[in-house]
């Protein structure tokens, strides 16, 4: 007989408070509200990842550019090496070893610099790939929580209706 009158009690409490709830409008904020929430979640995770993905990125083209710049130092150094080689071989008149010298140096120099630029290339693509990826994730989840959100208004909105506005 407790548990009989009790759960009439219950029902009676739902069904007086439910009405009033939706008279105030209740649904449509709380549906609003959970829709902000979500929206908010997947703007900051959105941003977070954009953060990432640009961290990653300008870390990588910064050690591009250290490696390339690291290159064609060395390309320079050892170029004036034969430089001074070739210009020593023609003042004893040498002409031949020093040409030979000078187009041994200015090899060695473009051929590193061409490795240095193929490396900071390769990692600047890396880079913009991966940011690219981060960015399109968080696209992804920051849609995902948007139409989450939208859902869980409507159907907030939903419910609201079956109950008489007073």
């Amino acid at each position: 007989m407790k548990i009989t009158l009790m759960d009439g009690l219950a029902v009676i409490a739902i069904g007086s408070t439910a009405p009033a709830f939706a008279a105030d409008g209740f649904f449509d904020r709380l549906g609003d509200r959970v829709n902000s929430r979500l929206d908010a979640r997947g703007d900051r995770i959105n941003e977070r990842l954009d953060a990432r993905g640009d961290r990653i990125n300008e870390r990588l083209d910064a050690r591009g550019d250290r490696i390339n710049e690291r290159l064609d130092a060395k390309g320079e150094r050892i170029n004036e090496r034969f430089d001074v080689l070739a210009d020593k071989a023609r003042a004893e008149g040498k002409t031949k070893l020093a040409d030979r010298l000078d187009r041994r140096g200015d090899r060695v120099e473009n051929h590193l610099d061409k490795k240095g630029d193929r490396i900071e290339a390769r990692l600047d693509q890396r880079g913009n790939r991966i940011e690219n990826h981060l960015d399109r994730r968080g696209d992804r989840i920051e849609r995902r929580f948007d139409r989450r959100g939208d859902h869980i208004n409507h159907r907030l909105d939903r419910v609201g209706r079956h109950f008489p506005r007073g």
